[in-house]
């Protein structure tokens, strides 16, 4: 690639980018110094910013990067994934959304203790943070693979500066600057793959009709296997995660609770979560043909692509590569700025969420529950800059790995800890009580353990390995604590009964 392809035209693109994005958080530099604002906007704004600040939360570079990359690489297998969010927003709105917004609390998880004890809490809480520090990490390396194709520069360097960047603009903006600019992000983001695509498409030697020739030659639009098989990511295994972590996603992340907290009224509230949810469908579909495209581009000009990169271990790497060597001037600024667009927009997301459970589940649970206003600030902002801090360095130990997707899907699996089977219990049940919450809790957490570490084992522990897909580990945790908890419910209910009998 010649040394001038990133031009001055993309380089002033991308700072230009980055000013606009700082002075929108900076001038709500006044309106996040109170607790109010900083995590819940002090319920202000319209929904259609933040439905588009939801859609910015769904989409991310792992979606800019790693969706087109899982294409490229294979199928649109990963898309059933996007094809389950109607049906868990539509269950969102009926009742997770108006059971937040009547709750009194910003918290996503005090409901947990009125209902189980403190223990729940801190075990959702807990199973939260984690989840959120890893996403932080996984966008931080997918942000960083472009700039590191295309400077040449140090990849870890480029993490960091990125991490730090992302931290001190959440320190600045809190969820209203957080909010405002995910709308921005967000529309920055759509145009940047609908001219990316358009470009690949009318670049090939026979025009756009060549991607679906191609593409149906080599299978590239299947959803994958319609088999039975539990040990593969068939179409059914995709589809049921899809279901049950977008149901967590609009019945215990807290990114989300906040979002519903922000909205100025119930109406607003739930058209925020239709326009977050229904957008991400086409825009998700958009990503996947992205990758098709790319597919049939590079199969029609196979010198184009470098050696290293036609190693389907390095099909993240594809799109940056196509960004940085194909795109005229101009354009290769703008992509980049929507990979960065996608990046912070989540990463923000994350870093004031994460605050936010720290001060509310954690300080003012166990601390000082009668903090004065300028103490849980400063707890906020601590609490960001560690957040920040944490991500960064998982973000440098994702360094090489084979897909970026895959790792994350595999992570908030075990992170997420079946917590959405806690939720469920205490919602479905009015009678479930401590006892049969903690054994519930007992019995997912050992089923996740075994799940998630069985397949790495080998010799006399092989027979005993899981045979089941890593992406059915949150699915398992969550239905058997979910089912365990009303079973023993049950069992304690006849119990007392017969004994008062």
């Amino acid at each position: 690639m010649p040394e001038s392809h990133f031009t001055t035209l993309d380089l002033f693109v991308l700072i230009g980018y980055f000013i606009v994005t700082l002075a929108v958080g900076v001038s709500f530099w006044r309106k996040s110094r109170t607790v109010a604002g900083f995590t819940a906007a002090s319920g202000s704004l319209p929904g259609w910013v933040t439905g588009l600040s939801i859609l910015g939360t769904y989409v991310s570079s792992i979606s800019f990067l790693a969706l087109p990359g899982k294409a490229y690489a294979g199928n649109w297998n990963a898309f059933v994934f996007s094809l389950s969010i109607p049906l868990a927003a539509w269950v969102g709105v009926k009742w997770f959304l108006p059971f937040y917004r009547n709750s009194g609390t910003v918290s996503a998880y005090s409901h947990l203790e009125a209902r189980f004890g403190k223990w729940a809490r801190i075990y959702a809480s807990a199973c939260y943070l984690l989840t959120q520090i890893a996403r932080i990490g996984v966008v931080t390396y997918l942000t960083a693979l472009p700039m590191h194709l295309l400077l040449g520069w140090d990849i870890r360097l480029i993490i960091l500066i990125t991490g730090v960047a992302t931290t001190l603009y959440t320190f600045v903006g809190g969820i209203v600057g957080v909010i405002w600019t995910d709308a921005i992000q967000t529309i920055v983001l759509m145009l940047g793959a609908v001219i990316c695509a358009g470009l690949m498409i009318f670049g090939l030697p026979e025009g756009p009709g060549q991607v679906f020739t191609i593409a149906a030659e080599h299978d590239k639009f299947s959803l994958g296997s319609f088999g039975t098989s539990l040990a593969a990511p068939t179409f059914w295994v995709v589809l049921i995660y899809g279901v049950v972590m977008n149901l967590q996603n609009f019945g215990v992340d807290q990114n989300y609770v906040q979002r519903y907290h922000a909205s100025k009224s119930d109406a607003e509230a739930r058209k925020s979560v239709w326009i977050g949810s229904l957008l991400y469908v086409p825009l998700s579909a958009l990503f996947f043909f992205i990758g098709t495209a790319l597919f049939a581009y590079y199969t029609t000009n196979p010198t184009a692509l470098p050696e290293a990169y036609q190693d389907p271990a390095r099909s993240d790497s594809v799109f940056p590569w196509f960004i940085i060597s194909q795109l005229p001037s101009g354009l290769t600024g703008l992509l980049l700025a929507s990979i960065f667009a996608a990046a912070m927009s989540t990463i923000s997301s994350s870093l004031n969420s994460t605050a936010t459970i720290v001060l509310n589940d954690y300080y003012l649970r166990f601390k000082r529950p009668d903090a004065a206003e300028s103490s849980k600030m400063r707890v906020l902002h601590v609490a960001t800059l560690v957040s920040g801090v944490l991500g960064t360095t998982i973000a440098i130990a994702m360094i090489n790995v084979r897909s970026a997707l895959d790792t994350w899907w595999l992570l908030a699996g075990i992170f997420s800890g079946g917590m959405l089977g806690l939720f469920l219990l205490g919602f479905l049940s009015r009678t479930a009580g401590k006892a049969s919450a903690l054994i519930a809790v007992a019995v997912g957490v050992l089923l996740i353990m075994w799940l998630s570490l069985s397949p790495g084992w080998e010799g006399a522990l092989a027979p005993y390995a899981s045979p089941f897909h890593g992406f059915l580990t949150n699915v398992f945790g969550t239905a058997a604590l979910l089912l365990t908890g009303l079973l023993v419910t049950n069992f304690l209910s006849r119990r007392s009964a017969g004994v008062s009998e």
